[in-house]
């Protein structure tokens, strides 16, 4: 089992910038590829993107490429999604999730999640 806790969700401008810290406990952190989804009001959840084990892959939805960043820091056992640009667009619930293996958007792919942080952008 992997335990996964978001924080660091809440209010900022459009144009600003935040940092989610997702901190994973329970087997071993460099096991698992990662990743970050989101659920914005009234739609489906979507990905935003995620690393490899390893942390040196990465893969982005068009949406956030080139604005959002992931990376890991395994002595630390902690996921992070550096967003900036912030959009209004952007405002959702943001979670983390952990696999095996795929780093991709196919939900079903992860069987770890956390309970997701709430980010609102204000324009």
């Amino acid at each position: 089992q992997v335990q996964l806790v978001e924080s660091g969700g809440g209010w900022v401008q459009a144009g600003g910038s935040l940092r989610l810290p997702c901190a994973a406990s329970g087997r071993p952190f460099c096991r698992y590829a990662m990743a970050w989804f989101r659920r914005a009001p009234g739609k489906e959840r979507e990905f935003v993107g995620g690393i490899s084990w390893s942390g040196r892959e990465t893969d982005y939805a068009a949406s956030v490429k080139g604005r959002f960043t992931i990376s890991r820091d395994k002595a630390k056992n902690t996921l992070y999604l550096q967003m900036n640009s912030l959009k209004s667009e952007d405002t959702a619930v943001y979670y983390c999730a952990a696999a095996g293996r795929s780093y991709g958007p196919i939900q079903d792919e992860y069987p770890y999640w956390g309970q997701g942080t709430q980010v609102t952008v204000s324009s």
